[in-house]
């Protein structure tokens, strides 16, 4: 019982390979490389902007109207009392300007909600689009 190892001149079958074809694996690779470098400039956006040059012009101070709501749910304009139509009447002749100012609204921890609710609609309702409501660190508990 003899085993053939090796090349034999008899048969007409060829030999077989045992390494792998790597040209079309390269030629694939190469497809997706030129691919890749051609859409990469598509997907890149440029964002621009318009920055503005030299110093910025002197700003004028605008006033700030200070609203507070006391713990009786009273409402004060700058430290004056009003009542529901004076702070229309006021909010209104604001809400005109063409600069408007800002509106610091400062409601008591014990103010009714609705009186803290008619102000912020009163001034949505008025055009005032300033508005900052202060003093919320008395509700942290």
């Amino acid at each position: 019982m003899a085993m053939n190892i090796g090349n034999s001149s008899a048969s007409d079958e060829p030999e077989v390979m045992m390494e792998i074809n790597t040209t079309p694996l390269i030629d694939v690779m190469l497809v997706l490389l030129v691919m890749l470098i051609i859409t990469i400039p598509i997907q890149l956006h440029a964002v621009n902007l318009e920055m503005p040059v030299g110093a910025p012009p002197n700003q004028q101070k605008m006033e700030k109207i200070q609203i507070d709501i006391d713990a009786a749910s009273v409402v004060y304009w700058n430290g004056v009392a009003v009542s529901g139509a004076e702070l229309d009447q006021k909010m209104q002749s604001i809400g005109q300007w063409a600069a408007q100012p800002e509106v610091h609204i400062r409601p008591n921890k014990d103010a009714r909600y609705a009186v803290f609710a008619n102000v912020l609609s009163g001034s949505k309702r008025h055009g005032l689009t300033k508005i900052a409501v202060i003093g919320a660190e008395q509700f942290v508990q």
